[in-house]
């Protein structure tokens, strides 16, 4: 409208331009055909035609045929051109959509890690030490002076307790006196309720749960200090602690390093059973065996041991003692001779499967450096035995009916 317009104010003879050296009226449905795409342009040129029609009223005979179908032409071509390039852009549009919102993503996930980063290292902070770690300072300590109060700094250190306190009982009845205490803890009460509900039930017991919700408590978390025996030696009292440590992964830290300590006490009594049915088992073995039952019952933690065959090569090359040199410091292992073969079995506590392809993966490494290619090519065949829900007797048994076979 606005091009009719000019054309009958500069041009009221001809106002389309149609005997002019240049359409220029066809300018105005070109840039509407660029901007809106074809179909906006021929309605564009509609508009022209009916410019036309409109001045030329008296007289169609004179329609100008070429002049409407050049610029309707023109009008084509520009449009396809600009709907090719409206299609590119909201391709680019939608490419970079998606990819702004990969972005966001990725700089949510990034902000994410950066906050479990900072929330591991405080814990690594608040707990310096790795359970294997805390199990390797358990085995040193035989229920001797002074050993209760490191099992308490370990618990402090470890579980992140801030008072506390260890306290004997016998037959069944706890002492009003404490053998260990931590950060200042309060006079001893034995008919707390929530000693009497561990007392009774044998299981930790701790302020969130059964009878503790009811009544009046001065203790956070109660634990039996039981060996696998169920023989119930003393009770760890809690006092206080962070209420963000008060979890499930916690308590059963506290059950396992507490059952730890207390086999540590009755070893030698814990492990005569094995050694009366199997006494070519060495006691250390046997031992570590039935504590880790304990622990599997207690805190689901499983255990695996690792059954290196040793071909008469293998045993030749005395392989079985220069692998005995691979051991980790928590590890056990019981070297079994039959028919001029050798079996080579090490337990690895808190170990899993991952634990024993890791260990079997150090020894081929071991193995390359030494020239030869393979387990096989050295005469060693392993074995894995996981120790999940497993008896130590069903252990020993699976092993001596491996080695005599």
């Amino acid at each position: 409208m606005l091009a009719l317009l000019i054309g009958y104010v500069f041009s009221r003879s001809d106002p389309l331009w149609v005997h002019d050296e240049f359409p220029w009226s066809w300018l105005a449905p070109m840039v509407v055909a660029l901007r809106y795409g074809p179909i906006a342009g021929l309605s564009a040129a509609g508009v022209l035609l009916m410019g036309w029609l409109g001045f030329n009223w008296d007289d169609l005979s004179r329609f100008p045929q070429k002049y409407f179908l050049g610029g309707l032409i023109i009008i084509m071509v520009v449009g396809e051109i600009s709907s090719l390039w409206r299609a590119r852009i909201r391709r680019a549009r939608t490419a970079q959509f998606y990819t702004d919102q990969r972005t966001e993503q990725l700089i949510r996930q990034h902000y994410l890690l950066r906050l479990s980063h900072d929330r591991l290292e405080q814990e690594l902070i608040g707990r310096p030490v790795s359970m294997r770690d805390a199990i390797n300072v358990l085995s040193g300590l035989q229920g001797g002076p002074g050993d209760a109060q490191s099992l308490l700094n370990l618990l402090a250190q470890f579980c992140q307790i801030s008072v506390a306190s260890l306290i004997p009982v016998h037959n069944g009845v706890p002492e009003s006196r404490a053998i260990a205490q931590l950060g200042g803890a309060s006079e001893v009460q034995p008919h707390d309720p929530l000693v009497r509900q561990t007392l009774d039930t044998q299981v930790l017991s701790h302020i969130s749960q059964g009878l503790a919700n009811t009544q009046q408590t001065r203790y956070l978390v109660v634990a039996p200090m039981l060996d696998l025996s169920g023989e119930l030696y003393g009770l760890l009292l809690v006092e206080e602690m962070p209420f963000f440590a008060l979890q499930e992964e916690t308590l059963q830290t506290i059950n396992l390093l507490l059952g730890y300590y207390t086999d540590s006490i009755a070893a030698n009594q814990l492990a005569r059973p094995l050694l009366q049915a199997f006494p070519k088992c060495p006691p250390s073995f046997a031992f570590e065996l039935q504590r880790m039952e304990h622990v599997n019952r207690s805190a689901r933690l499983s255990s695996v041991i690792v059954v290196l065959e040793l071909s008469p090569q293998a045993v030749q090359s005395q392989m079985a003692q220069q692998l005995m040199r691979l051991e980790r410091m928590l590890d056990r292992s019981w070297l079994i001779e039959a028919a001029g073969k050798q079996w080579l079995a090490i337990l690895m506590p808190l170990g899993t499967e991952a634990t024993a392809e890791g260990y079997l993966d150090r020894i081929e490494n071991w193995l390359s450096q030494r020239g030869t290619d393979s387990l096989g090519a050295a005469g060693i065949f392993p074995h894995t035995i996981l120790l999940d829900r497993r008896s130590a007797s069903s252990i020993l048994e699976q092993l001596d009916r491996m080695t005599h076979d």
